[in-house]
């Protein structure tokens, strides 16, 4: 059985930073590609960045040069750097792992969700 448990959320002011930690057990991490979404009260859940098993990476446009995802697969961990936080970033952050070769939002596997505020 899959299980993804986040980590790392929390209040903090615009301009701050927060680093979200996802640890997965269940599967064989190392061969998974990895995501972050997020989802604002009244929004869709949106991808905000994905990793493959290889490293490469993919960002939406709103946390283009903010945002850095990374991963450890000596961990079986997968990481959030959010940088220079904005009120909008506020949602519920969600790790995800694909179940099939790629992320599918009706197919993932999911976390339980960590709330990230930035508030002033």
């Amino acid at each position: 059985q899959v299980q993804l448990v986040e980590s790392g959320g929390g209040l903090v002011q615009p301009g701050g930073s927060l680093r979200l930690s996802c640890a997965a057990s269940g599967t064989f991490f190392n061969s998974k590609v990895m995501g972050w979404y997020r989802q604002a009260p009244g929004k869709q859940r949106e991808l905000v960045a994905s990793i493959t098993s290889g490293g490469n990476t993919n960002y939406a446009d709103s946390v283009k040069g903010r945002f850095t995802i990374s991963r450890d697969n000596t961990k079986n961990s997968v990481y959030l750097q959010m940088n220079s936080l904005i009120p909008e970033d506020t949602a519920v952050y969600y790790c995800a792992m694909a179940r099939y070769p790629l992320l599918d939002y009706a197919t993932n596997y999911w976390g339980q969700g960590t709330q990230v505020s930035v508030s002033s």
